[in-house]
């Protein structure tokens, strides 16, 4: 059994497990995933990988793998191309914090963000969403060009 160390975020308490910058730096580094979602574990008090989606999968289905009801954040790795039909690649940070999630989900959601964004090196914008049409790929072409 392996034993995942953390680091914790002074003001609210939770650590972030070491696999989330192992796996972002996948995405980031190897083009393994378009996405990774993570979520705070309560009881482990720490932020921990939920889902990775393959390289092949779609926004659609990375904005699918967000729950209806509850906070998480997530990075996507964006394809594009730019005007000069040049081939680049952003990667977004996203802050879901859906109107219908616990207040208690959405605090402590809120007073990690910011900590957590650190430890992800490489970050190039982020999205703070309460509804899918706040992050609509459309969102994420006028922002990345």
């Amino acid at each position: 059994m392996a034993f995942l160390r953390s680091s914790s975020n002074a003001s609210s308490g939770m650590g972030v497990a070491d696999d989330c910058k192992h796996i972002f730096s996948e995405l980031q580094r190897k083009k393994m995933h378009r996405y990774v979602v993570f979520k705070i574990d309560e009881k482990r008090k720490e932020v921990i990988v939920e889902k990775t989606g393959a390289a092949t999968e779609s926004y659609d289905e990375f904005v699918a793998s967000l729950p209806e009801n509850d906070c998480r954040y997530a990075v996507y790795d964006f394809d594009f191309v730019t005007e000069e039909n040049c081939q680049k690649s952003k990667i977004f940070f996203v802050a879901w914090s859906p109107a219908v999630s616990r207040i208690r989900a959405k605090m402590l959601y809120a007073a990690s963000k910011d900590r957590f964004r650190r430890e992800l090196d490489g970050i190039h914008y982020e999205i703070q969403a309460t509804d899918p049409t706040e992050m609509d790929i459309d969102v994420l072409r006028e922002r990345a060009n």
